[in-house]
């Protein structure tokens, strides 16, 4: 069993997943949130080649394809997921070929390598700007998702709101990169989500949920793991997705 203070940036990382996922799921992002998250690999493959960190290549690769997205959003008017779709398969196909093949299975599946002190206390302190952010945004996000006219009217920018959640995005990604992988980590944002969708009838009671959900898989997940011989992350998602059949059976009467 892993000790208390190795399960803090898992739990934190968890909390962020929850809250932003719920935000994707009501912007119809679901299919698009987990192609983002494979941004992060060419970032990963370049800071092996040179021995750096890879959490911190992932890093700025996601924020570079998100400024990308966001930039090509406003210039072509095509739709988000569209353009996510292209970088995503680019970004995937690049970083296949420049990640090294020994760390290839770590950089998509995640490692069972716990986290430095310096990491951990960067890593809580990126989650908890990300939640506040959100809940700060909340307001503004909903309207936007409602009508972007209807947005601008009362002074919100829809651009500005758009960048500030692909970049809260950004951020919750990266920081389960080192335990969920790129491949993964999209699925723990997606499905608490989606799971609270089911059952919750309201924004605030889905957010709940989908916090709920997200922080009790990465609990099972971290805790359980050592026991069954697993890895960690695909045991995650594997209770993500077992809770989410729970929803099925437990979905709210529209």
């Amino acid at each position: 069993m892993p000790p208390p203070s190795e399960l803090l940036l898992p739990l934190g990382m968890s909390v962020a997943a929850g809250l932003v996922g719920s935000i994707a799921v009501m912007r119809r992002m679901t299919l698009a949130s987990d192609a983002i998250s494979h941004v992060a690999l060419p970032g990963v493959g370049i800071a092996l080649l040179f021995h750096l960190n890879p959490l911190v290549g992932g890093l700025a690769a996601l924020f570079a394809g998100t400024l990308l997205i966001w930039a090509l959003e406003r210039t072509t008017h095509l739709p988000t997921e569209a353009i996510i779709g292209v970088v995503f398969s680019a970004a995937l196909a690049i970083g296949s070929m420049l990640t090294p093949g020994a760390e290839l299975v770590e950089a998509l599946f995640g490692t069972r390598e716990a986290p430095g002190r310096i990491e951990t206390v960067l890593g809580l302190v990126a989650a908890a700007l990300v939640i506040l952010s959100v809940i700060r945004a909340r307001s503004h996000l909903v309207i936007s998702l409602v009508s972007a006219d209807l947005a601008r009217t009362t002074g919100v920018s829809v651009s500005r709101v758009n960048l500030l959640f692909l970049l809260a995005f950004a951020v919750t990604v990266a920081l389960g990169l080192r335990f969920l992988g790129v491949l993964l980590m999209g699925s723990l944002i997606i499905i608490p989500a989606a799971t609270a969708k089911h059952v919750a009838g309201s924004l605030r009671s889905m957010q709940a949920c989908s916090i709920g959900v997200a922080v009790l898989a990465t609990l099972m997940g971290a805790l359980a793991a050592p026991t069954l011989g697993v890895d960690p992350g695909p045991l995650t998602i594997t209770v993500a997705a077992g809770m989410f059949g729970v929803s099925l059976v437990l979905r709210r009467p529209r």
